[in-house]
């Protein structure tokens, strides 16, 4: 399958203006002003095939808002190149953005005065969508996102979780061939995120829509997207799976171990053994894969004691980012 989006060696530097400090500074500043340069994205290269779903994530000025707002036509870049569904995005922006959605998890595209409804049906008119798609797409969402209780109720009456509902609709109601997702989630409750998650899933499997998602809500990363690109410092740390990097650069597990009988002691070296609160019966086994076997460990457990349960605890995918952002995970 052909790539949707191709991104090569993409760089973007910003012209910044160092501004002096008290008056004879201010008064400097107006005659000679003194500028320093950041780049913002440096040396990027990446590809994305159609229906993907892509996890682009990094820390705050990692360079990640600015190559997005590239890829949408926002920006320009300095140096490389990108095509979109075969568009060049700044180049030919009138064209190429009715191929692409952009939901904003913190500014709505819909009127604050009108119902989703009525905002709809300006974007159909805006879109030019022909009616027999705007109706199919309208009844979908509105089902799918369980909207028919305030889909004609004024959007500054709606609650966070049902505006983020009608915005991530609005965006999608002229069926685009990539969605960018800025935050899609933010301070939804846990209902509300997990509706737009199941949306959002059965969108990418039904139409084959490309899907790229900017948040700090790993939870939003883990629930939809099997792709992670990882940006820092505006270079690429990482391209790949999002399995390989739980399984790639964390060696650190947890057995979580129920016994039928609790033992007088547990022999099991190169491990760090604690109590679970509230039941005597369990006990958390943590150690590490590079010291010892999974499966070595495991049959000491079997072999030498009753077991009535037992479980492998994956490492959560927001401590392997955090480590990774801190330095503390060195990405190959």
């Amino acid at each position: 399958m052909e790539a949707i989006i191709d991104v090569n060696n993409l760089c973007k530097t910003f012209k910044i203006h160092k501004r002096g400090t008290g008056f004879k500074g201010a008064v400097k500043n107006i005659f000679h002003p003194i500028y320093e340069y950041k780049k913002a994205v440096n040396d990027v290269s990446f590809s994305i095939k159609e229906g993907e779903m892509v996890g682009f994530i990094g820390p705050n000025g990692a360079g990640k808002s600015t190559t997005v707002k590239m890829l949408s036509g926002i920006l320009y870049p300095d140096g490389g190149d990108i095509t979109v569904a075969g568009y060049v995005p700044h180049k030919q922006r009138k064209e190429y953005v009715a191929n692409i959605g952009v939901v904003f998890g913190q500014k709505s595209q819909i009127s604050w005065d009108l119902s989703p409804l009525d905002s709809y049906e300006v974007i159909k008119h805006i879109y030019k969508i022909p009616d027999k798609k705007y109706k199919e797409n309208l009844e979908r969402f509105t089902e799918l996102l369980d909207m028919g209780k305030f889909i004609n109720q004024p959007v500054r009456q709606l609650s966070l979780g049902q505006r983020m509902r009608a915005d991530i609709a609005a965006a999608l109601l002229h069926s685009p061939k990539i969605v960018f997702f800025d935050e899609p989630t933010i301070g939804i409750d846990v209902v509300g995120k997990d509706k737009i998650r199941k949306f959002i899933k059965t969108l990418n499997r039904t139409d084959n829509i490309t899907m790229i998602f900017t948040t700090h809500d790993m939870q939003d990363i883990e629930k939809t997207c099997e792709r992670l690109i990882i940006i820092d410092d505006g270079k690429k740390l990482y391209d790949g799976s999002l399995e390989n990097v739980k399984k790639g650069y964390v060696s650190s597990r947890i057995i979580e171990a129920e016994f039928e009988s609790l033992p007088i002691t547990l022999d099991l070296p190169d491990t760090e053994i604690t109590d679970v609160e509230n039941n005597a019966m369990k006990k958390l086994i943590s150690f590490n894969t590079d010291e010892v076997s999974v499966n070595d460990l495991m049959t000491a457990l079997m072999n030498t004691h009753n077991i009535k349960d037992v479980s492998i605890r994956e490492p959560e995918i927001d401590a392997i980012i955090r480590d990774i952002y801190e330095g503390k995970i060195v990405m190959n």
